[in-house]
């Protein structure tokens, strides 16, 4: 993309911009090409003013958060990438109510709660996302999802021209969905309804879900996390399982031997690896059972 360096007029400092950047420094997947710009926003005004300027020009352009349930090409994006960080990576507490960014790492959410003694969010507390994303995807796990403790949410429209609040109830959710994915608003920051408990026991909650994750995720390798939604009437892992597809590899890329609903980094892996290994997947699932699963990593082009 050839486009001379707007940012530093809209008021970014020039140390969060940056040209060319690999995705693969901002993914959990850790694959991805570069972005012809990288800008990091720390206010709603920052934001408001970038999403202006990008759509008053007809840039291409797209937000991350953490970076967790996302695929970019080898060949990288042509266009914009916008981060949230600064005050979006905060948290408070009034009452029994979470306050969190969209920024906000989940862990860090879950730990602010505990520290408080309110209870809810330990489902969240090992998911490596941010507050944005799941609200995004309907994040969950163990149990437990957004949609259960989110009671309202505040939203920047995608033209950066309005900020408003809404309740949970319009934002839609369902599995792994909700409306934000057909409207494109942004989460500046989300509301969390929680219950007093005692912090040791929500503490020893918490660490009973990150034990049971670490013994049957693979997590000492990059990946996006779930690659598959869980179809009607069973389990991607298993109909994985079941199709004899652990330990099968595409270059760096490979079905994970200790969790099969998990595609893994074993090394260089690249997404063009990836995407060949999800479609054998896919059509191996297919054959054996009849159903197509259906991806849950957010693909980019």
């Amino acid at each position: 993309m050839n486009m001379r360096n707007p940012f530093s007029d809209l008021g970014i400092d020039e140390d969060r911009i940056l040209q060319d950047e690999p995705m693969a420094r901002h993914t959990s997947f850790r694959i991805g090409g570069p972005a012809a710009w990288f800008v990091t926003v720390i206010n709603e005004e920052e934001l408001s003013a970038v999403l202006r300027y990008l759509t008053e020009n007809e840039i291409r352009h797209m937000l991350v958060g953490n970076g967790s349930n996302l695929l970019f090409a080898d060949a990288g994006y042509d266009g914009v990438v916008v981060r949230l960080g600064g005050e979006f990576q905060d948290a408070a507490v009034t009452g029994g109510v979470l306050a969190a960014g969209g920024a906000c790492l989940l862990s860090r959410a879950a730990a602010a709660a505990c520290e408080h003694g309110l209870a809810g969010l330990e489902f969240a507390s090992g998911i490596p996302g941010s507050v944005g994303g799941a609200l995004y995807m309907n994040a969950g796990a163990y149990g437990g999802e957004i949609k259960d403790v989110c009671v309202r949410a505040r939203l920047m429209t995608p033209d950066g021209t309005a900020v408003y609040e809404c309740d949970a109830a319009d934002l839609a959710f369902a599995y792994r969905n909700s409306a934000l994915q057909q409207t494109g608003e942004i989460v500046l920051r989300a509301d969390f309804a929680l219950t007093p408990d005692d912090p040791a026991a929500i503490q020893a909650r918490m660490q009973d879900l990150n034990e049971r994750r670490t013994s049957k995720q693979p997590l000492n390798y990059p990946s996006a996390g779930s690659t598959f939604k869980r179809p009607v009437g069973g389990f991607a892992a298993a109909l994985i399982d079941q199709a004899g597809l652990k330990g099968t590899r595409v270059g760096g890329a490979m079905v994970s031997d200790k969790h099969a609903g998990f595609v893994i980094n074993v090394g260089g892996a690249t997404a063009a690896d990836v995407l060949e290994l999800m479609q054998i997947v896919s059509d191996r699932v297919y054959e054996m059972s009849g159903i197509r699963l259906e991806p849950e990593v957010r693909i980019i082009p």
